[in-house]
């Protein structure tokens, strides 16, 4: 009897918290979907259906919210391949090399800061339109024609593309995945001139408001030149062309790169802002704020400004998730409800999630709602304390700014910190510091002055406005710059394994939703994840897809086996053992041993490693305890040897080996890990 009494206690303790696991159960769906191995049939999701209705259909009827968690599952599962057939593109099958004609409709950097160029409509001479991919992203570094990257323009080039590439090694990054959802069916290069094929003939709202902002983006940097102009240009139009790469990896260095990506912080601070200006205005003439409903009027007109920055920044994911959050907490205030809820952050996640469930698996979905539910609830737990009657005199008013700010900053990095751990694999020491003293520059100086410029524009009374954004910018920028450069300002992080990620998301949602007792099973979460992310080893054998490199774990370092070729894969790697080192320094690490066409060293419990690049089988190199890779060798060697020639490598792609203290060789692949998922299928020759 008291442990039944203890149980139901508890458990009445949880009621009316349905609503906040709503968006877990709908998100544990999607990530079951898209861990699966094949993709599921029809039968398999008629069941889902049946079973998400009768969910659904028994808390309707029974009024338990509980029961609809289950249903909820299901239709993630429903939702993620729902979304996966209706992107369904085609995907270059191979390799192609020639002319490529397409229309203009993205351009943006890569991360090694290349230009590129995103066409649709897409004409590849020789192929057949079935299967010629419906977009394709190419880099460019050649000479661009007069008109050739005006939005909607029909352009020529000669240039190099492929199939996405899969990822470098299991469970990495899966950059075919990605690039199925966002449309792209193959990426390449050209250093060969882009010319104009056909002026711009569509005008469609999509077009123009890509001309729009690049129109805009234009007349920001001739207003703010230099490196405040491209950062400008970058917050307010999503163009960040003109970045400088220092100050792109100062940024991140210390933890301030999310002031560039237009998400929660730029749409919060726009909408804020023209919430409040508009409420101080009408505030100024009584007579008609008592006749209208001042409060409702300011949000609706900050919907419709967020509305227009959503559409003028390119409307990228992280962006409609920020308006979504933004449009629900405005929303509650023409409703007459509370904005800033865990009820709305929950709506809000539920929105993104029904609209792009694979968004789940980003960075920035995770890192974007794992911060505001831990400030949500921050100062929802703080706004039941009362503070002394002397803390609440307007003198301590700046101290308690100061303090909020801080708390503010601390919150959101602790909880985004293990996100940006597992992504990047790296923490900026500093990033608080960082934080406190560049985020209220981009909320005082920052937006308001772009909100003020944006006005003043048609005017020609902007330059005020700019000289204050370029001010705060180039405070920005200087905080960025001095952070970056302080010794250790970069943690370096070993990759951790998926599981980890999944108890670390499961035990903050625990701490953040639960009432009772069963809180602090969150924090025992919370520990299990981060022990199991520490003892987890990195493979002590890594090989490239293509068999050409290999990465071994060496006395507290990875080496590899060349210094060219690869260096993707090579860089990917090193990043995910949690090292800052380059390419050229590892390939001189011990213990391998490199000679013209092989590769030798020694493996823990006594095993050995033998790479050789010769296409001719020897007959020697297959001895007991040793791993032979040889990527042109077609034939097993006779021994008792471990063999990955090109046929293991063809279908497995990238191996990683991890040897036990018994000396036992486990090897995962990329196409064992990967599946068989539409987006591994496609492209393979």
């Amino acid at each position: 009897m008291r442990i039944g009494a203890g149980l139901a206690a508890l458990l009445a303790a949880e009621r009316g918290t349905a609503m906040l696991w709503a968006p877990v159960a709908l998100g544990a769906g999607i990530a079951v979907y898209f861990r699966l191995l094949v993709e599921p049939g029809a039968p398999a999701l008629g069941l889902l259906t049946a079973f998400a209705a009768l969910g659904f259909l028994a808390a309707l009827r029974t009024g338990i919210g509980a029961l609809a968690l289950p249903a909820m599952v299901s239709l993630g599962v429903l939702l993620s391949a729902g979304q996966t057939e209706r992107v369904r593109a085609p995907v270059l099958d191979g390799s192609y090399r020639g002319a490529i004609l397409g229309r203009v409709v993205h351009l943006d950097r890569s991360a090694s800061n290349a230009p590129r160029i995103t066409l649709d409509r897409v004409y590849l001479p020789g192929w057949a339109p079935a299967a010629t991919p419906g977009r394709v992203r190419v880099s460019h570094s050649g000479h661009i024609g007069q008109g050739a990257l005006r939005p909607g323009a029909r352009v020529a080039l000669r240039g190099w593309i492929a199939a996405p590439n899969p990822p470098v090694e299991p469970w990495d990054f899966d950059f075919r995945r990605h690039a199925w959802f966002a449309g792209i069916g193959a990426v390449g290069y050209t250093r060969d001139p882009v010319v104009l094929a056909r002026d711009a003939v569509d005008h469609s709202l999509a077009t123009r408001i890509f001309a729009l902002r690049l129109r805009i983006s234009a007349a920001i940097r001739a207003r703010l030149p230099g490196a405040q102009g491209g950062f400008a240009a970058a917050i307010l139009t999503g163009d960040r062309s003109a970045i400088d790469p220092s100050d792109l990896d100062a940024l991140r260095a210390s933890n301030l790169a999310h002031l560039l990506a237009i998400s929660g912080l730029h749409m919060g601070l726009l909408t804020g802002f023209l919430f409040a200006a508009l409420r101080i205005a009408l505030a100024l003439f009584p007579r008609l704020a008592m006749r209208l409903p001042a409060k409702k009027l300011a949000a609706l007109v900050a919907l419709l400004g967020g509305l227009f920055y959503l559409a003028l920044s390119g409307a990228s994911v992280a962006t409609q998730r920020a308006f979504i959050m933004a449009a629900v907490a405005l929303g509650a205030i023409l409703i007459d409800r509370p904005a800033l809820t865990l009820r709305a952050v929950a709506l809000a996640a539920l929105i993104v999630l029904f609209v792009h469930p694979v968004s789940l698996l980003g960075p920035g979905f995770q890192m974007s709602f794992a911060a505001t539910a831990a400030l949500v609830a921050t100062y929802e737990r703080l706004g039941r304390l009362r503070l002394p009657e002397r803390l609440r005199a307007p003198a301590w008013r700046p101290l308690r700014w100061v303090f909020a700010l801080v708390l503010t900053s601390a919150v959101a990095g602790l909880a985004t910190a293990p996100f940006s751990a597992f992504h990047f694999n790296a923490v900026a020491r500093f990033g608080l510091l960082a934080n406190v003293g560049a985020v209220p520059a981009m909320g005082l100086l920052v937006m308001p002055a772009a909100v003020a410029a944006g006005l003043l524009l048609p005017l020609g009374l902007d330059g005020p406005a700019f000289a204050v954004m370029g001010a705060g910018i180039g405070h920005i920028l200087g905080v960025a710059h001095w952070i970056a450069g302080l010794e250790g300002a970069r943690w370096h992080i070993p990759a951790g394994p998926p599981l980890a990620l999944s108890l670390i998301s499961l035990g903050g949602v625990m701490v953040i939703v639960m009432r009772g007792p069963l809180r602090l099973g969150g924090i025992v979460a919370l520990a299990v994840a981060l022990l199991f992310w520490a003892t987890t080893p990195r493979p002590d054998v890594l090989i490239a897809e293509d068999g050409r490199l290999v990465g071994v774990q060496g006395p507290g370092a990875r080496a590899l086996s060349a210094a060219r070729g690869n260096r993707f894969a090579a860089r990917v790697w090193l990043e995910n053992d949690g090292r800052g080192a380059s390419v050229d320094t590892a390939y001189l690490r011990p213990p391998l041993h490199r000679a013209a066409e092989a590769v030798t060293g020694g493996l823990p419990a006594g095993h050995e490693l033998y790479w050789t690049g010769a296409k001719t089988v020897s007959a020697t190199a297959c001895r007991e305890k040793m791993l032979v890779i040889a990527p042109a060798w077609t034939e097993r060697p006779v021994g008792k040897c471990v063999f990955i020639g090109r046929e293991a490598l063809w279908q497995g792609g990238a191996h990683a080996i991890r040897i036990d203290p018994g000396g036992k060789l486990h090897i995962a692949t990329v196409g064992a890990a990967s599946g068989d998922r539409p987006w591994t299928q496609a492209g393979r020759e």
